[in-house]
């Protein structure tokens, strides 16, 4: 039975995001230069996106709690869906499982950590290149939500396609008015974004029965 957890519990507590300062700064011009998922979104400055992505080893709590969480052991096989530069990737490698991710930025693979050559490929979540079940887990972190609605579906059923009920999806959302309005603020990449309500729907829709989370600004 798909459940709503938080599997991102051991990230360290983020800084508050400056809306007022990303909302001044935020144009078509910059909102079309992120959706590239180049060097200015991953490593340019903070108006693109993440002003600057690399490891620091914070993934490794989250990968040990995903292990648990999936009854995961050496040797099974996890994909991460917009795996970026492979930082959870190489995390769930150093507790001995088989990790691989797909992403759609040609940079971000190209900058990926050493240890994940071999293991990352260009790819977009709504057409997964693997066979039915091949995975024991499959993982969307902030991904399927930059893909418009039609396509966000289909990602979630290639999730499920890949790993039957062996997801988990986080994806952007908001449980108020006041919280939606900051998103709006906020937001460079996401395509698609509701209320939990009409997540909940769309995961029906597409027959994803995994577990799920919402990254929620306030």
């Amino acid at each position: 039975m798909a459940i709503e957890i938080n599997l991102l519990r051991g990230l360290p507590t983020p800084k508050k995001r400056n809306v007022q300062a990303r909302e001044g700064g935020k144009n078509p011009e910059v909102v079309a230069a992120s959706r590239e998922y180049g060097e200015l979104y991953f490593d340019g400055p903070r108006v693109y996106g993440y002003g600057g992505y690399s490891y620091d080893g914070r993934w490794r709590p989250v990968a040990k709690d995903m292990v648990k969480h999936f009854g995961l052991k050496a040797g099974d096989k996890v994909l991460d869906v917009g795996c970026a530069k492979g930082f959870l990737v190489k995390d769930f490698m150093e507790l001995g499982i088989e990790a691989f991710g797909i992403d759609v930025s040609k940079y971000a693979l190209m900058n990926c950590e050493l240890e994940t050559v071999g293991r990352l490929q260009i790819g977009s979540a709504d057409n997964l290149p693997f066979p039915d079940g091949s995975f024991d887990a499959v993982i969307a972190i902030n991904s399927i939500h930059n893909l418009p609605r039609s396509q966000c579906l289909k990602a979630l059923q290639e999730i499920e396609r890949l790993a039957p009920g062996k997801g988990f999806v986080q994806v952007d959302s908001y449980r108020t008015p006041e919280q939606k309005q900051i998103f709006e603020s906020w937001v460079l990449t996401a395509e698609f974004h509701d209320y939990p309500d009409g997540w909940i729907k769309l995961f029906d829709e597409a027959g994803y029965t995994g577990d799920y989370n919402w990254t929620i600004i306030e």
